[in-house]
């Protein structure tokens, strides 16, 4: 009976370890900063902020060169800033993280052209131009000024509401991210970054609360994330969050529905939504929903070996105790264990699952490399 204790007090533990094992392929984003002057800009950092699913990081400039570099980045869109003194003073948007280099620089002489350009298209004309004008020649001219003033403002607005947010959210303050994202969403709702954002700071603030007030966060979350498919519907990362957040409120089967259509969407990467599906079920307590998210994972995705390990730890918890002290596997669990094994002989799991199979089933047929003692063992 110990044994089985034992195998229960591991999953706390390795729960908290699964967002860590989903990004198996990364990119890198590197560039270089130069001056107005034609020399490197060796004070400040870039700003990464990654657009299809949130996520933010950021690197400094060199000292000598100005240059910049971010690898391990997750592949995906990205919004790239430069700050400098603490200000934002460029900024490029749709950049795509693949597999290995992406370059993004910035010319501070470029930056300048580009606002000094911006101002004298919005010099108003001088007064004997506007005196020659006609009555309707006048009152076109206003109008678009009118226009483009407003225009002006309300991007202003837009830039100061999100980037408060984001810099909140980054920071860990969830109720201050809601706040300005949600007037960010007010200023432009065509945005679905700014409803993506906004749905991560409303199920970030939700795991501080308990109740109805929990529940509430979380089906906003989700209706944040729907406004987000409607501007962008295809986008598998929106579909994966929106189930989440289903399931996180209560709606299990809309839940598991969007994780389907995530996983439809993106067949590469399909094992990493029923993957996160496993996880949800481990960390509400629903051991056989769980058990059938790990085991979609792997037939989606038969080289995913972190999911064939949190499949035989989910199983575990059905394992059962003879009267002699001995312990019986349920079926499955100790193939997912030997396969884990297989996929990964020197993972950071192989310990563990080895002495689990050996614990349950005696001899093993499997071997594997301790990556603290550095060579083969047998059971």
């Amino acid at each position: 009976m110990l044994a089985k204790v034992r195998i229960f007090h591991l999953l706390p533990a390795l729960v908290l370890g699964l967002a860590a094992t989903l990004s198996a392929q990364t990119g890198t984003l590197k560039g270089k900063v130069t001056g107005e002057n034609g020399e490197p800009v060796t004070q400040g950092k870039v700003l990464i902020t990654r657009t299809d699913v949130p996520g933010e990081y950021e690197t400094k400039l060199h000292k000598k060169k100005g240059s910049y570099l971010h690898a391990g980045l997750p592949l995906g869109m990205y919004t790239v800033a430069l700050e400098i003194d603490g200000n934002v003073v460029d900024r490029v948007s749709g950049v795509k993280v693949g597999m290995g280099n992406q370059d993004v620089d910035f010319d501070l002489a470029e930056v300048k052209a580009r606002a000094e350009a911006a101002a004298k298209s919005n010099e108003a004309p001088s007064e004997k131009v506007l005196k020659s004008m006609s009555p309707a020649e006048r009152k076109k001219y206003e109008a678009e000024l009118a226009k483009r003033q407003k225009a002006m403002a309300k991007n202003k607005e837009l830039n100061e509401t999100f980037n408060a947010g984001m810099t909140a959210k980054q920071a860990g303050d969830f109720a201050g991210a809601v706040e300005s994202l949600t007037k960010a969403s007010e200023v432009d709702p065509e945005q679905d970054v700014i409803w993506a954002n906004l749905a991560d700071a409303q199920t970030g603030l939700a795991k501080s609360k308990t109740g109805d007030e929990k529940t509430a966060l979380l089906n906003a979350a989700a209706e944040s994330y729907r406004k987000a498919l409607t501007l962008k519907p295809t986008d598998p990362a929106y579909h994966n969050n929106l189930g989440l957040a289903l399931i996180q409120a209560g709606d299990m089967e809309a839940g598991k529905a969007e994780l389907a259509t995530a996983a439809e969407m993106d067949p590469v990467n399909g094992g990493k939504y029923y993957f996160n599906l496993g996880a949800v079920m481990i960390n509400s307590g629903n051991t056989d929903a769980a058990i059938e998210a790990f085991e979609k994972a792997t037939e989606v995705q038969p080289t995913f070996a972190n999911a064939y390990y949190q499949l035989g730890i989910a199983m575990s918890g059905k394992a059962e105790a003879k009267p002699d002290g001995t312990v019986v596997p349920p079926p499955g669990m100790i193939e997912a264990l030997q396969k884990y094994v297989e996929l990964e002989p020197s993972g950071p799991h192989a310990p563990s699952a080895q002495a689990m199979i050996q614990s349950m089933s005696g001899a093993v047929e499997t071997e594997f490399v301790d990556p603290n003692k550095k060579k083969k063992k047998k059971g």
